[in-house]
């Protein structure tokens, strides 16, 4: 019998929501890659971060600002996790950010996140 491992998506849950930097880095592969697309980077000029070293920067900076999170609609299977993350910043600025991922031996290998703000 084979065992596949498989994400703890509780646990992923619970670091986003708790702003736990190093608990969410740790549902990533050592080479993962994270695309970004937002107003700022535009589908043809995403940010594009490679290995786990820019991807924890990233989730850290995210992590400390001053903010609020909520995971909803989270849907997982042996390679495959997506899920719509709502933010809202302490001036009440809103955050919609949809994720989808793909993942191997339990970790994610591959991510697109897409993200709205209000302006």
């Amino acid at each position: 019998m084979t065992t596949t491992a498989t994400l703890d998506v509780t646990a992923f849950r619970r670091a986003i929501e708790t702003t736990d930097a190093d608990a969410q880095l740790a549902g990533y592969a050592e080479d993962a890659e994270l695309t970004i697309v937002d107003h700022d980077h535009p589908p043809s000029h995403p940010t594009v971060l490679r290995g786990t070293e820019p991807i924890g920067a990233w989730l850290r900076d995210v992590a400390a600002r001053d903010m609020t999170h909520q995971v909803s609609d989270l849907t997982a299977g042996p390679d495959r996790l997506s899920f719509v993350q709502r933010c809202r910043y302490a001036d009440g600025t809103a955050v919609l950010c949809v994720a989808v991922a793909g993942l191997r031996d339990g970790l994610i290998t591959r991510q697109l996140v897409v993200q709205a703000w209000d302006s």
